[in-house]
């Protein structure tokens, strides 16, 4: 009997930025193997989310997945219960990972298979332990930015050498492989360092040294001083890192096969009437929402700057009595009711020249249209890599989590977007007249500010064939990584210990 193909075992988060990113990745090598007895299979761990919305999401991508065709198979785990204690969003996610593994090592112990990896969320690393103990190889899955993977590794360094909170330091941080950082461009998990947040993220970045490999969403070309930094072994002295898989841009595109009887989306349809490069859209991600006095600030600036806009804009999460919101913080914004959102006249003023979109928008789709012209984002890794695929240039407006290093890095290291002011004391506040600034910048005609917009979009548009470039076989440095990766499994692929 043949022995069955290696299995890659994936342990994501629940969200869907984490998961899908993962599982993509994880599909592209399942569909590199080639033949020759190189094929693997892949199982899912999944983990019941802690809402009942999240839930929802991930059954519709294992509903979506389980069709495929391709060799997937899904393992729920025995629910837990979730930490009741945490005070933070990450410390939450992390530590209600970590309750299920013992179910993670009984599943991968009853694989009656070769196991290739236990391919772990970032949240997960400190279930390298329990492949260790079962004989198996660990990899951790790297779904923001190769900056985000140098700043984790580092912070165990930091935490020794800065005595004081970031915010305090006299100066710029240093984090190998980028232009001296800004204390207020530090990610938001790490800006308290009395949180558990923080300590969490300091543990983290220490389990990852103890992987097989690092699987990023990123490559060579995109983040060269990070990934150099990390293999050069500058962020953690004294220590080698492990090798690190940069694949990416991994994206589901996922409109190839789009049925063309289908009528298009209202925003594609209002789009088809636009001048190329003339629109400018706003899109903040599937957590982002404002104020009502940040929608005002919006709502200026969209209708002094003159240029066209596309806008998505959600609602408050729903009400809940004090305490009741979702454990870990995420809680998901709704529909917005323009009529109450946006001040009166605004809509019959800029009537022709923009479109305010108040629910689901097919962001992919909007920003492979040729009218879009920017990107007003709150940079979210996946939503910088489809514009930058699709050679968008950006303003970002960050709002949670590692988004104001994003911003950062695509302003001062890349140079695909323009800088926004926010500010971080006024929960990312942002002024009218800054935000028309930037989208005049970003689209042309922003006078003394022509100059950056400019090279953004040059540099945009140059990123975009890198993108491309990187994952093309025969040559693509992202599909070289791919094919050292896969050797790498198949070689290290063992039947885990009872």
């Amino acid at each position: 009997m043949a022995t069955p193909a290696p299995a890659l075992v994936l342990l994501p988060e629940w969200g869907s930025g984490h998961l899908m990113s993962m599982l993509e990745s994880c599909k592209r090598v399942l569909l590199a193997g080639g033949g020759g007895g190189r094929e693997f299979s892949i199982t899912l761990l999944v983990m019941r989310p802690p809402t009942d919305e999240a839930g929802s999401e991930v059954e519709a991508h294992v509903r979506r997945e389980a069709a495929s065709g391709l060799d997937i198979r899904f393992h729920r785990l025995p629910a837990v219960d979730p930490p009741a204690d945490a005070t933070g969003v990450e410390e939450f996610i992390a530590r209600y990972i970590h309750l299920h593994a013992p179910h993670v090592r009984d599943a991968v112990a009853g694989m009656g298979r070769p196991v290739a990896a236990l391919v772990l969320d970032m949240f997960a690393a400190p279930m390298v332990d329990v492949a260790r103990d079962l004989g198996v190889p660990s990899y951790v899955f790297m779904s923001s930015t190769g900056a985000m993977l140098a700043l984790m590794l580092h912070l165990p360094v930091l935490h020794d050498r800065v005595t004081v909170e970031f915010h305090e330091v006299d100066g710029e941080v240093d984090v190998p492989g980028l232009p001296p950082l800004p204390p207020a461009s530090m990610p938001c998990p790490v800006v308290d360092k009395k949180s558990p947040n923080y300590t969490w993220f300091v543990r983290l970045g220490d389990r990852f040294m103890d992987a097989t490999g690092i699987i990023a969403n990123t490559a060579d070309e995109l983040e060269p001083g990070p990934l150099a930094a990390i293999a050069d072994g500058r962020c953690v002295p004294g220590r080698a890192a492990p090798p690190v898989y940069p694949i990416g841009p991994v994206l589901s595109l996922g409109n190839a096969e789009k049925d063309s009887s289908e009528p298009p989306h209202e925003c594609i349809a209002w789009l088809d009437g636009q001048p190329p490069a003339s629109v400018v859209f706003l899109c903040f991600g599937s957590m982002g929402w404002f104020e009502a006095a940040q929608v005002v600030e919006i709502t200026a600036a969209l209708e002094r700057s003159g240029h066209r806009f596309l806008w998505v804009l959600r609602g408050p999460p729903p009400a809940a009595e004090p305490g009741a919101g979702a454990p870990d913080g995420s809680e998901h914004p709704t529909d917005a009711n323009l009529d109450e959102l946006l001040p009166e006249g605004f809509l019959q003023r800029t009537k022709g020249r923009g479109m305010v979109w108040p629910t689901w928008a097919p962001q992919k789709d909007i920003l492979a249209h040729r009218a879009i012209g920017g990107f007003v984002t709150h940079g979210g890794w996946n939503s910088v890599l489809e514009s930058l695929w699709h050679g968008v240039p950006m303003a970002p407006w960050p709002l949670y989590a590692e988004q104001h290093l994003n911003a950062f890095e695509l302003v001062r290291d890349m140079g695909v977007a323009v800088p926004l002011g926010v500010d971080r004391e006024r929960d990312n506040f942002v002024e009218a007249a800054e935000l028309e600034r930037a989208v005049r910048s970003l689209m042309g005609g922003g006078a003394s500010e022509e100059e950056e917009g400019r090279k953004a979009r040059e540099k945009a548009a140059e990123m975009k064939a890198v993108c491309r470039s990187a994952v093309a076989a025969g040559g693509g440095s992202s599909h070289a990584a791919l094919q050292r990766l896969s050797e790498a499994l198949h070689q290290g692929a063992a039947l885990p210990k009872k």
